[in-house]
């Protein structure tokens, strides 16, 4: 019996590569207008209007607790369902669908720390580089830290 494969889409936050599965990905959109919510927490960009649907948009930079920069040319929405959720994740650049085998799956490294231990599930070590994988229940729950 062959292993099961996963696939999840990419995306950069500066040098780190990070995925969602595939099968939480909506969409990913060019980075689209944010309208401000005045005393929302520091992780929360804004609302889009994703055609007529009013999203939350994540900024995983701050969610991630990563050094800011100011604003990438180029970034990206990644839109993300979970359950009845709906929200965005802001990422700097979108990478590509990553296929791996599921048995490749590796528990966090120790290196890791922060809230990221708390929002990333594992990694795989791809030719390249490793890639992080975010558990999108946690990172849309805003009240996790």
């Amino acid at each position: 019996m062959a292993p099961e494969n996963v696939q999840f889409c990419t995306f950069y936050l500066g040098e780190l590569l990070l995925g969602v599965e595939v099968r939480h990905v909506r969409e990913v959109l060019r980075e689209q207008r944010v309208t401000r919510v005045p005393m929302a927490p520091p992780m929360v960009s804004g609302l889009i209007n994703l055609r007529g649907q009013i999203i939350t948009a994540i900024d995983l930079r701050k969610r991630l607790q990563l050094d800011s920069c100011t604003s990438t040319p180029g970034r990206v929405n990644i839109i993300v369902r979970v359950d009845q959720d709906t929200m965005s994740f802001m990422a700097d650049a979108v990478a590509e669908v990553e296929e791996v085998q599921n048995c490749s799956f590796e528990p966090l490294p120790e290196t890791l720390k922060g809230i990221a231990r708390l929002l990333v599930k594992g990694v795989y070590k791809l030719p390249r580089q490793l890639l992080l994988i975010l558990n999108p229940e946690k990172v849309m729950d805003l009240q996790t830290p």
